[in-house]
Order: C-alpha cells, then sequence, then structure tokens
C-alpha cells in the first residue's frame, strides 16, 4: 500500500513558475514509477510526466516538455513537478501517481494515486 499527498498548487499569473510535491508513505514507494496527471474542468484526465525508480528515465507530454520538470528524491520519498512558464491551459487539478510495474504514459497503469492539488494560472 502506498499513501500519496500532493502540495505546493496554488494561483500564478501567466509565465510564472510553481513547484509540485508528492510525499509518498510506505515502504517500498522507492520501487514505484511516479507520473503526474491533471485534469482541467470539463476534459478527461490526461499525462503530463513519468519518471522512473531511479530517476533515470524521463517521459513527458509534449504540451509541457521545456517546460515541466519532473524529479524524485527516493530519500525523501518525494516526487516534485517544477512547472515554469506556465499557460492558463495549465490550469487543472494535478495528481501524482505510483505505478509498480510500469513506466507508463497510461493513467490505468497506476496503481495508487493521491488527492490531487489546485493549480491555477490567470492570464
Amino acid at each position: 500500500q502506498v499513501q500519496l499527498v500532493e502540495s505546493g498548487g496554488g494561483l500564478v499569473q501567466a509565465g510564472g513558475s510553481l513547484r509540485l510535491s508528492c510525499a509518498a508513505s510506505g515502504r517500498t514507494s522507492s520501487k514505484y514509477a511516479m507520473g503526474w496527471f491533471r485534469q482541467a474542468p470539463g476534459k478527461e484526465r490526461e499525462f503530463v510526466a513519468t519518471i522512473s525508480t531511479t530517476g533515470g528515465t524521463k517521459y513527458y507530454a509534449d504540451s509541457v516538455k521545456g517546460r515541466f520538470t519532473i524529479s524524485r528524491d527516493n530519500a525523501k520519498n518525494t516526487v516534485y513537478l517544477q512547472m515554469n512558464s506556465l499557460k492558463p491551459e495549465d490550469t487543472a487539478v494535478y495528481y501524482c501517481a505510483a505505478a509498480l510495474l510500469l513506466l507508463s504514459r497510461s493513467g490505468d497503469a497506476y496503481d495508487y494515486w493521491g488527492q490531487g492539488t489546485q493549480v491555477t494560472v490567470s492570464s
């Protein structure tokens, strides 16, 4: 069992930055690939970024590539999403997720989810 708690969301102007954190608890949390997803009002959940257990492999959605950076600190059981050059279309609830078996862009591959943190980007 892995519990995930996101933090760091908030209101920011376009062009600004935020760093999201996802604190994981559980004895084997470092053995999970971790991902960030987001869901805007009226839209389906979409993949944002994912990182392997060691942090050596990362994938990003095209819409955030070059602006967002995913990282992890296994000693702290925490995954981060640094978001720069934010745009109003980045407004969404951001979810952290953990996948035991796969490094995947599909939400179906993830076993555990956090409750989400709201990110609002004003124009």
